[in-house]
């Protein structure tokens, strides 16, 4: 193997001649050799995005010369569109607040520069990472802001599931509007209900979700680009600051800021603490949703049964036959990760200290995996679950039937305690509700078959009336 030799202040280093990193990415990768997870790509795009903007700036400033600044262009360019992919492998558990991760970005568009330019890799006397790719920038705005970019991409994906989501949900509701069944509460016997209320009750709570969750995106938008290692602005003009702000603005489409006080956005994430909350109270809603599902498929003959969840692949290698929900249970994962990810969000964020929060890149880590999880697992849950649900409505009857969900309408006529005695009745002689009354001749038959109107259980007023 062929190997350059690179310096630091540190010393020297053998560098593999293919490699576009440098000693500093080199050390890193030494320093953190962790298992797993390597930093979000998603993450080092937007990196590789204001380095761009940053040498549009520097050009326009006259601060880099133009043949200079269009190589670091085309390379930013060149990240962006995946192209390197292969060079972005540090563990995403480093030490630094990110500035591993911001080097390894600097070295590599700063050798991909110099090869546009003719060059050999590791002569920076063409182009150097830190006088010319990292000009006018620190690691730590360049890291919170290309943060905020990156979760700002994901947040509107993950509205756009949701949508999607909250839909088939709503189809479902309409669906199942005429099918009755039997509610639940404390997993007892409750009261009547329609199928599709039930469905519309989930897609309520999504609805709420997805626009809790479309609004952070505001949280987001502040940034403090140009506000440099605390956020004072040393090394980086107020020009700078601005113009940067403005070609942010328009390569991302997004509606970025410049804060008004950098070094709040550059030592405060309480942002971010904010949006993973909102993405918790998503994946408490998604569990409940999956177990509820889980719950009322159960059986086929031993369960509750009143919904039939897609059957997608064998559930055992031992009982044959059996078919377990499994995209269901997947979802259920992924919302306890989401809301271990915001333990973990929440725990690095107030471990701050001073002018620069060190976690950021745990931080970014577990913001961005969730973002992208809870959108996977939206799109699956309603692409190979939701979608294709059925009713039992055999199961449904025939549980509404045997349960003393219809007590409850009596109270009005013959009190609750008289209710309550009919009840344990209808359960001590394995009777209907119905059939207690006729029996007992408690009221008239017309006046019982009015009352006992399942349907008429399941809307607001005293039935019989």
């Amino acid at each position: 193997m062929d190997f350059r030799i690179e310096k630091d202040l540190l010393g020297e280093k053998e560098i593999d001649k293919s490699a576009y990193f440098g000693i500093n990415t080199k050390r890193a990768l030494e320093n953190f050799e962790l298992p797993g997870k390597i930093v979000n790509l998603n993450l080092i795009r937007e990196i590789a995005l204001i380095k761009k903007a940053a040498a549009m700036v520097n050009k326009n400033l006259k601060e880099l010369n133009k043949d200079k600044a269009d190589a670091i262009i085309k390379a930013s360019d060149e990240i962006i569109d995946g192209k390197f992919d292969d060079e972005f492998k540090l563990s995403a558990f480093q030490g630094g607040a990110g500035t591993s991760t911001n080097m390894n970005v600097n070295e590599v568009i700063a050798n991909r520069a110099i090869e546009i330019l003719g060059g050999e890799k590791g002569d920076y006397n063409l182009v150097h990472p830190l006088n010319d790719v990292n000009m006018s920038q620190s690691t730590n705005d360049v890291y919170p802001t290309a943060l905020r970019i990156a979760a700002i991409h994901l947040i509107r994906r993950l509205s756009t599931s949701l949508a999607d989501l909250q839909d088939e949900l709503q189809i479902k509701e309409n669906e199942f509007s005429d099918i009755i069944k039997l509610g639940r509460t404390e997993l007892m016997d409750a009261l009547p209900m329609m199928a599709g209320q039930g469905f519309g009750a989930y897609a309520k709570a999504i609805s709420r979700d997805r626009w809790r969750i479309y609004k952070s995106e505001e949280r987001l938008r502040e940034i403090n680009i140009g506000g440099t290692a605390i956020g004072t602005g040393l090394n980086a003009t107020n020009r700078f600051a601005y113009e940067i702000t403005d070609i942010i603005q328009n390569l991302t489409g997004l509606g970025m800021a410049r804060s008004d006080y950098p070094m709040d956005g550059t030592e405060n994430c309480d942002v971010f603490v904010e949006v993973s909350g909102l993405l918790k109270s998503l994946a408490c809603n998604l569990l409940k949703i999956s177990n509820d599902l889980r719950l009322l498929n159960s059986g086929p003959k031993g369960g509750i049964g009143e919904i039939i969840l897609p059957e997608v692949q064998a559930g055992s290698t031992i009982m044959p036959g059996k078919v377990n929900p499994v995209i269901a249970e997947m979802v259920g994962q992924v919302s306890m990760k989401v809301i271990a990810n915001d333990t973990a969000i929440t725990m690095a964020c107030s471990a701050g200290q001073l002018e620069l929060n060190a976690f950021t890149p745990l931080i970014a880590d577990c913001l961005l995996e969730s973002l992208e999880l809870l959108d996977g697992a939206v799109i699956i849950f309603k692409e190979k679950c939701i979608k294709d649900i059925k009713v039992n409505e055999e199961n449904c009857r025939k549980n509404l039937e045997r349960s003393t969900a219809a007590a409850a309408a009596l109270v009005h006529y013959i009190g609750y305690d008289r209710a309550g005695k009919v009840a344990k009745m209808a359960l001590k002689e394995n009777k209907t509700i119905k059939e207690v009354l006729y029996k007992e001749k408690i009221l008239s038959e017309e006046k019982i078959d009015k009352i006992i109107n399942p349907y008429e259980l399941t809307k607001p007023g005293i039935p019989g009336k």
